[in-house]
């Protein structure tokens, strides 16, 4: 650093002031920057309506578990997965969650993000509706028709594998591809397409609010488990805050499990959902924070086959590239 003076400072003030004074403007500075460095000193986490993450947020728990670590906490909220793996492929987030299908996805697109930990299946929590009196009775029956859907979401996996068991493919109906679970709602109630694809907390609130038919939901078909993710690069260099976080989820999912009314009631005033639709969602779902397996990174692959055999992704991926040796459920 060079600190410039007039000649005259010398003259007025005398050496050992000059030095006093060039001492404090470096100490000065080196403070600033420390201080810049522990105010950036966050993990911003991703978050859906809907999850166990949505409860943490509120509740402020893991803010009171990272602060000995002199760790705070940003938290963002998505509409979707594909939406929450962008803002991690961009450093957006460090952390955060999604189901099956925006990993696959993201991957594909180079997003450097690996798997650290997943929730249990959730098969009944997503579906294909249609409306009551449709005149579409079997998957069979989409043949033709417009499916409103996401091509990233966890709801698109589970058409196509609902197509394939009947001998259809994508090929055979019109997907008319949308953003958000909104949006696919709109686009059923203004008549523009035949059926379409959503998920939990917003299912729920279609199975009572319009007058729809499951069509098909994930039971024996997918699993539809919701994984937690991490940057490469967060994963490598925070471990502790990640198990700490993992840590501090488990506790609120033994809660969760053992109290749906009470998720429900917590959680409607945020998400602007009926407690009542809140309620049938969690009880058709079991929390708990768990290990990736084998078997999961097997699922995944099998996703990813179909995708890339569908061109619905650029290139061939191995999830095992995206899945670390290390456990981050030990104790932090």
């Amino acid at each position: 650093m060079t600190i410039s003076l007039p000649e005259s400072f010398g003259k007025r003030f005398g050496r050992r002031s000059f030095l006093v004074s060039a001492g404090l403007a470096m100490a000065g500075a080196i403070l600033g920057s420390r201080s810049t460095a522990v105010a950036a000193e966050r993990v911003r986490i991703g978050y859906q309506k809907f999850n166990t993450l949505n409860i943490l947020k509120s509740r402020g728990a893991l803010e009171k578990a990272l602060a000995p670590l002199g760790i705070s906490v940003e938290w963002n909220e998505f509409a979707a997965g594909p939406q929450l793996l962008e803002a991690l492929n961009v450093g957006s987030i460090d952390f955060g969650h999604a189901a099956d299908t925006p990993p696959i996805i993201a991957q594909a697109a180079g997003t450097p993000f690996v798997y650290v930990a997943k929730e249990p299946p959730y098969p009944r929590g997503l579906a294909v509706v249609v409306r009551k009196d449709s005149p579409i009775r079997s998957i069979k029956d989409l043949k033709g028709k417009k499916v409103a859907i996401g091509k990233g979401w966890n709801v698109f996996n589970l058409l196509l594998v609902a197509l394939e068991k009947n001998g259809l493919s994508l090929k055979d109906i019109e997907p008319v591809f949308v953003s958000t679970a909104a949006d696919a709602r709109s686009a059923f109630q203004q008549g523009s397409v035949d059926a379409f694809g959503t998920w939990d907390p917003f299912y729920a609130v279609v199975e009572r609010s319009l007058d729809v038919r499951t069509l098909v939901d994930g039971k024996g078909l997918v699993g539809n488990p919701t994984f937690y993710l991490a940057s490469r690069d967060f994963a490598t260099k925070r471990k502790k805050v990640i198990s700490r976080i993992l840590d501090e989820v488990q506790k609120l999912d033994v809660w969760a499990n053992a109290n749906p009314e009470e998720v429900a009631k917590f959680l409607a005033p945020q998400l602007k959902v009926d407690a009542v639709d809140l309620e049938r969602a969690t009880r058709r779902r079991k929390y708990g924070v768990q290990p990736i397996t084998k078997n999961d990174v097997i699922s995944q692959q099998d996703i990813a086959n179909r995708f890339y055999d569908l061109k619905l992704i650029p290139k061939k991926i191995s999830i095992k590239d995206a899945v670390v040796n290390t456990d981050f459920l030990g104790n932090p």
